[in-house]
């Protein structure tokens, strides 16, 4: 009886880290997308220029697309961070031809 016990507290703790690393993957995702770095907080910095009335941003988020494998493949994306030097890379599913 107190094998089951045991065996099923484990499952629920592996079904619930798995949750919660999607979860977390989605969010860090979700960052990176608004234009935020996940590690160091960095945001998107505006500047404007009152003599010539421009407006200017400093992107500290870049992307690039690794692989497009198709209409109905995923895209995977390296998102890049200037000030902390990070990067990951994510996979993003295409759902039409572009």
């Amino acid at each position: 009886m107190q094998t089951l016990i045991f065996i099923l507290i484990l499952f629920l703790i592996s079904i619930f880290s798995v949750l919660l690393y999607f979860k977390t993957k989605k969010s860090r995702l979700d960052l990176l997308n608004s234009g935020e770095c996940p590690t160091c907080k960095a945001k998107t910095k505006t500047f404007f220029d009152k003599n010539t009335n421009t407006t200017f941003t400093s992107e500290v988020i870049n992307s690039r697309i690794l692989r497009n494998h198709g209409c109905s493949g995923v895209v995977e994306i390296e998102y890049s961070c200037n000030n902390c030097g990070l990067k990951e890379i994510h996979s993003i599913n295409s759902s039409s031809c572009c």
